[in-house]
């Protein structure tokens, strides 16, 4: 199994459709005994949320965001945790919106800090 996501900062690694997640938005996660949250913003989304449960390298989780235009959207992610040779973590994402029609893949990596 990888490591685990506490405390990991992730972001995608392209930009999806207008109104969704982008490369300007930035996850927190956290994970304890299989459970796993996050809260995320940037780019067109305000706030948003996720919960969900961890086993071995997959992931199951609903979504909910709030975007800039005020609306609110929700949706379910299976992902698969993959460390890179770096040591840095990929989630390689399966998602389906379940407020309104679409679904997709995307990736999200972990953002290491430089120093100055």
């Amino acid at each position: 199994m990888a490591r685990s996501l506490d405390g990991l900062v992730l972001a995608p690694v392209t930009d999806q459709a207008a109104g969704q997640v982008g490369t300007r938005t930035r996850f927190t996660y956290h994970e304890e005994d299989g459970e796993i949250w996050a809260e995320y913003a940037g780019g067109d989304v305000v706030r948003g949320r996720l919960v969900g449960t961890r086993q071995g390298d997959g992931l199951d989780f609903r979504y909910v965001q709030l975007k800039r235009d005020g609306t609110t959207s929700s949706g379910h992610c299976v992902s698969r945790v993959v460390e890179l040779p770096d040591g840095r973590v990929r989630l390689e994402e399966t998602w389906e919106w379940e407020s309104q029609p679409g679904s997709g893949t995307s990736v999200v990596e972990q953002v290491t800090q430089h120093a100055p």
